[in-house]
Formats: structure tokens, C-alpha cells, sequence
């Protein structure tokens, strides 16, 4: 290093990282930091480039964990980037390129000895090395004891503070890249974490009062998606157009954590990385969720998750409560539309969920926009391409669904909104359909390939508690809608012969055998009749609150009405099937009275005509249904036992 370029490949033999890691104390006022921050290198652009960096460096980090305790030289550095922090924004201000070029590699350092430290050594360990005292072997004294809280609340100073500008860019990023190594201390850890150093320091301490700053900044900082600046708006080499090295490290930490803090990888395929654009505002995002998803330190609540559950739209007037803490205003419109913009990243859909689940002006403004295809639309996208989507990306598109389908403004809204040429929708030419038409296509697709390929039942229930929450507010049905409701009904149908003719034959052959245990079959038959109620329902709930704006419905039920023969006289499905048996047979007679060979057109508009002789009160409300588990992400054990009209509610 040094004020030569350097390649990763010499960082071993850096005389400057030697010294650095040796055996010689270095007071934080010696020069010798000058000529160790001056340094600039071509940024790795892959993960085999990282991982070299990272075997290039361990030799050195080793060095210093085994020297430190007796030279401080990594509190020295701390020290030096805290000491010329406290000029950064003069710097700014007076585009001091060097100053702020040398604090930004001071930070990158740090930040590449925090993430092996936290990989090598215990939380108490990591705090020793930021408490002992230069020249002074294997001790520490108390004036240096609250360093690692005063980088902390350094860093916070940095994100909120900092004006953003081409020279700052670079540090604004590494800031907020440092904090999410920081927080990577769970990822080592089996149990939750609730009394680590992040509880101590971010939830109790100075940093503190600066969580709704730092939270409405992060949001800022997402909802802005600045762009790095351009080559040339530096003294030292623009590293990549990515975010550069720091940047490369710390996003792969931050992967990490927001597996852990979601649903694991069980079953994911590895989600593609995508180009970034900002990488501030991705790097923002993901410290966003982190500080989010910390649990609450046994004597205080995550503060953290209280701002990004209480903050209201800059337009809201109203005075915050005394009660609520941490709270401030961000412009609603302008997330709004980062929201709709950015879903094609899993992490953006994670922040949608959050703020949709916990805070509830957020979720109150969104149901009330009118241009909610903005954001229904890159939501169905993510579930069209199921195949192409790991399993959390797809899972919290389909819970956002669910929570948005617990409004009956927004059930009765998607069918007045009029789409034309979705063109990412390869089945079938679709030159216009209705929004909530086209969100039941792609929910009942889901199904279908669930049922074929992945076979997750987490995944059915939620699709089918989405479609029943939209049931009773189905409205003008397009065609192709309603034939695939009435076709997946006859794939469960053939599904459920065929495990009933299994289960049959397996039975005998165990009543042959005193030994051998009921066979698998039996609950293969009880799940599968279980989704069909749940069809049923759907549909006896569209036909009891909706009959008379659903033609099409009516014309697919009659044109399939053999498949619902079977299920008249059986037990389980007697009650739910007493109105869709009603429906069948009065339209069935008044086409039989019209004559045979009817066209298409002819058939509607009997069936319209129909609609208005049935009288309602034959159509018999009916009052079983189903309610999902009460977490919003996969439970075992998510059970169906409610009432089909009630919302099914995300809890």
C-alpha cells in the first residue's frame, strides 16, 4: 500500500500492513498513517477476486490479532479515522479530495480487519482489541474502553450527516457497508443474539438518539437510488462502477444476514446478482432490514423496528403520539414509487412486506392510491417467474398479496382496473384484462406448477386464502379467468381420484396384513379433499356474493358440470356443494329450453338473463371456510378452520 498503486497479490509483502500487524507500536500521531492511507488499487470484480483478497490479507490480520494486544495499533487506527472524521464535513464543504480520500481508506481497513475479526474470535474477544492500550503489554485501561461505541456513533454521523456528494460518495457507502459487518456477528452465532455488543451499543447507548435519523436517511438513501459518480470525479481511481472493493466484501455479508434474518436457504435456488446502480441505496437497504430485524435486548424494545413501525407521510399533519418513539416523516409518494420501481430485488420485496405488515400508515396510504397496478404488477411478475425466483423472493411476493387481499376496497378496485398487452405473459394473448383477472391467473399458475414441482404446501394454503380473501368481490371475470379457476379444479378432481384408487388399494392390502401400519395414502387423500373444499368455497363464494357480474364464471361451471357430479353425495362436500348444485341446474334447464346448437354469445346472454330470474334467497350463505397459521412465513402446522368471508389476516 502506501501511495503506490497496489495489486492484491503484494498485499502480504506491503511494508506498510507489516508494520501495521508487527510487533512495533504506532502512535495514532505518527506520520507513518499518512503513508499507510494513501493507497489505491483495481477493485476485484468477482468472488474468486474477493476470495484472493481475503487469503492475500489473512496473514496479516493474523499478525495483528496475535500483536495488538500489546501494540494498540488497531485502536491507533480507529483513532486516526475518528480524529479526521470530525473534519469530514469542512472537508466536503471545501472539496478536500485528499483529506476525505484518506478517511475513506482508513474506513475500508477497518472495515477489512472488522470482518475477520468477527469470523476468527468471540464478541468479548472483538472488544478487547478496541480497549487495549499501545505500549502497554496485554492491558487496557477505562479511557479507552468506549471506543468501539464511539465508531459506532461515528459511523451514524457519517450516513446522517455527510452531504452526499460525488467526493463523499465512496465513504457514504463504506459507512454503511462497515455497520452491516458489524451486525454479522449473529451469522456466527447458533442461538439468537440479545445481549451482544449491537444491543449494548446501538440499542441502549449515545447511538440511540440518532435511530430515526439514521432510519429516515437509509429510506432516503433507497428511495434516491443515486447513481456513483462518473470516473474522474476523484483524485484516487473511481474502483469499479459497482461500489468498489469494500463494497464487493461487505455485500457479501450482508447476503448472508438477510438470509438468516428471512427463510433460510432451505430449498432456494442462488439468487442472480443483479447490476447495481446504486450501490448506496442497495447497501442502505440491506443495514435497513438488518437494524430491523434485530431482536429486542431483554430490558428494551429494537428501536430500530419501532421508527420503521411508526413514521408517517411528510403530507399527515397530525401530531405523533407521546407514546410513540423514534418517530419522524419521510414523503409517502416518493417510497411509493421506489417501491414499485425496485421489486426486482428479493431485499426490496422484504422491505415492502415490512412496511406493509408493521406500519400501518404506509399500508393505509398504499390501499388508498389509484394507481395500484404500479405495484400489483412487478409483484405478480415475481410470481410468474416462480422458476426463475429463489423461494423467499417468491414466498413474500405471495404474503404481500395476501396482506393486500385483506381489504375489500382493494378486491372491489383491481377488477375496475382495465390492463392491455401484458407482454410478460406467455400462455395466452392477453389484449386486455382486468387487474384482479389477471392476479387470479397468476396465483392459480402458481398453484399448478407448486402441485407439479415443488409441492410446498405453505405455499398452496397462502395462494388459495389469497384467491378466497378476493372471492366474494370478484367481479366481470375475463374468460381465460375463469375456464383456469374451473381447470384447476379438474386437476385436483383427477388428482383425487387417483389417490382415492390408491388409497383403496392400499387399505385392502393392510387389512390383509395385522402388522402393517394405515398407509400414507389416507393423509395424501385428506390433504388433497382439504384443497378441494377450499376450491369449493372459492367458488360457492363467488356465486352467493357476486352471481350477477360473473357470466363467465357461470358459462365455465356449466360447460365443465360433469366434474362436479362426483362430489354431490359426499360427505365432505354435501353443504358447500348445495348452491353451486342450484346454479348448475337452473341454468342447465333454461339452456335446455332454448334449444340445442346455441352459440357462445346466445349462452351468455341466457345466462344474464338468468342471473336476474334466480331469486337470491335460494342461494344459501354458507359459513365454513378456512384461515391461515398465524405467522407469516411456513409453518408445518398451518391449519384451515375459519370463515371463508372473513379476511384471512397476516399476523
Amino acid at each position: 500500500m502506501g501511495s503506490n498503486s497496489s495489486r492484491i497479490g503484494d498485499l502480504p509483502k506491503n511494508e506498510y500492513l507489516k508494520k501495521l500487524s508487527g510487533t512495533e507500536s504506532v502512535s495514532e500521531n505518527d506520520p507513518f498513517w499518512n503513508q499507510l492511507l494513501s493507497f489505491s488499487f483495481p477493485a476485484p470484480t468477482s468472488s474468486t477476486e474477493l476470495k484472493l483478497l481475503e487469503e492475500a490479507t489473512i496473514s496479516v490480520c493474523r499478525s495483528l490479532v496475535e500483536n495488538n494486544p500489546r501494540t494498540g495499533n488497531f485502536g491507533a487506527l480507529i483513532k486516526v479515522f475518528l480524529s479526521r472524521t470530525k473534519e469530514l464535513k469542512l472537508s466536503a464543504e471545501c472539496q478536500n479530495h485528499i483529506f476525505i480520500w484518506q478517511t475513506h481508506n482508513a474506513l475500508f481497513i477497518i472495515c477489512c480487519l472488522l470482518k475477520v475479526f468477527i469470523c476468527e474470535m468471540s464478541e468479548e474477544e472483538l472488544q478487547l482489541h478496541f480497549t487495549y492500550e499501545d505500549k502497554s503489554p496485554g492491558s487496557y485501561s477505562s479511557d479507552s474502553e468506549d471506543l468501539l461505541e464511539e465508531l459506532l456513533c461515528c459511523l451514524m454521523q457519517l450516513i446522517t450527516d455527510i452531504p452526499l456528494l460525488d467526493i463523499t460518495y465512496e465513504i457514504s457507502v463504506e459507512a454503511v457497508s462497515t455497520m452491516v459487518v458489524f451486525l454479522s456477528c449473529q451469522l456466527f452465532h447458533k442461538e439468537v443474539l440479545r445481549q451482544s455488543i449491537s444491543h449494548k451499543y446501538l440499542m441502549q447507548g449515545r447511538c440511540l438518539p440518532y435511530t430515526s435519523k439514521l432510519v429516515k436517511t437509509l429510506l432516503y438513501n433507497f428511495i434516491r437510488q443515486e447513481k456513483p459518480p462518473p470516473p474522474g470525479a476523484h483524485v484516487f481511481p473511481q474502483q469499479s462502477e459497482a461500489g468498489g472493493l469494500l463494497y464487493g466484501l461487505a455485500s457479501g455479508v450482508a447476503t448472508g444476514l438477510w438470509t438468516v434474518f428471512t427463510l433460510g436457504g432451505v430449498g432456494s435456488k442462488a439468487a442472480a446478482t443483479p447490476e447495481l446502480s446504486s450501490p448506496l441505496a442497495n447497501q442502505s437497504l440491506l443495514l435497513l432490514l438488518v437494524l430491523a430485524n434485530l431482536t429486542d435486548a431483554a430490558d428494551a424494545p429494537n428501536p430500530y423496528k419501532q421508527a420503521i413501525m411508526s413514521f408517517k407521510n411528510t403530507q399527515d399533519s397530525s401530531p405523533f403520539p407521546s407514546s410513540v418513539p423514534h418517530a419522524f416523516q419521510i414523503n409517502f409518494n416518493s417510497l411509493y414509487t421506489a417501491l414499485c420501481e425496485q421489486q426486482t430485488s428479493d431485499q426490496a420485496t422484504l422491505l415492502l412486506y415490512t412496511l406493509l405488515h408493521q406500519n400501518s400508515n404506509v399500508r393505509t396510504y398504499m390501499l388508498a392510491r389509484t394507481d395500484m397496478e404500479n405495484l400489483v404488477l412487478p409483484i405478480l411478475e415475481i410470481l410468474y417467474h416462480v422458476e426463475e425466483r429463489n423461494s423467499h423472493h417468491v414466498y413474500m411476493a405471495l404474503i404481500i398479496l395476501l396482506i393486500l387481499t385483506e381489504d375489500d376496497g382493494f378486491n372491489r378496485s383491481i377488477h375496475e382496473v382495465i390492463l392491455k398487452n401484458i407482454t410478460w405473459y406467455s400462455e395466452r394473448v392477453l389484449t386486455e384484462i382486468s387487474l384482479g383477472s389477471l392476479l387470479i391467473l397468476v396465483v392459480i399458475r402458481t398453484i399448478q406448477y407448486n402441485m407439479t414441482r415443488t409441492r410446498d404446501k405453505y405455499l398452496h394454503t397462502n395462494c388459495l386464502a389469497a384467491l378466497a380473501n378476493m372471492s366474494a368481490q370478484f367481479r366481470s371475470l375475463h374468460q381465460y379467468a375463469a375456464q383456469r379457476i374451473i381447470s384447476l379444479f379438474s386437476l385436483l378432481s383427477k388428482k383425487h381420484n387417483k389417490v382415492l384408487e390408491q388409497a383403496t388399494q392400499s387399505l385392502r392390502g393392510s387389512l390383509s396384513s395385522n402388522d402393517t401400519p394405515l398407509p400414507d395414502y389416507a393423509q395424501d387423500l385428506n390433504v388433497i379433499e382439504e384443497v378441494i373444499r377450499m376450491m369449493l368455497e372459492i367458488i360457492n363464494s363467488c356465486l352467493t356474493n357476486s352471481l350477477h357480474h360473473n357470466p363467465n364464471l357461470v358459462y365455465a361451471l356449466l360447460y365443465k358440470r360433469d366434474l362436479f357430479e362426483q362430489f354431490r353425495t359426499h360427505p365432505s362436500f354435501q353443504d358447500i356443494m348445495q348452491n353451486i348444485d342450484l346454479v348448475i341446474t337452473f341454468f342447465s334447464s333454461r339452456l335446455l329450453q332454448a334449444g340445442a346448437e346455441l352459440s357462445v354469445e346466445r349462452v351468455l346472454e341466457i345466462i344474464k338473463q338468468g342471473v336476474v330470474a334466480l331469486p337470491k334467497d335460494r342461494l344459501k350463505v354458507h359459513r365454513t371456510g378456512m384461515k391461515k397459521g398465524s405467522d407469516s412465513f411456513p409453518q408445518e402446522n398451518s391449519k384451515r378452520t375459519s370463515n371463508i368471508f372473513t379476511p384471512l389476516r397476516v399476523l
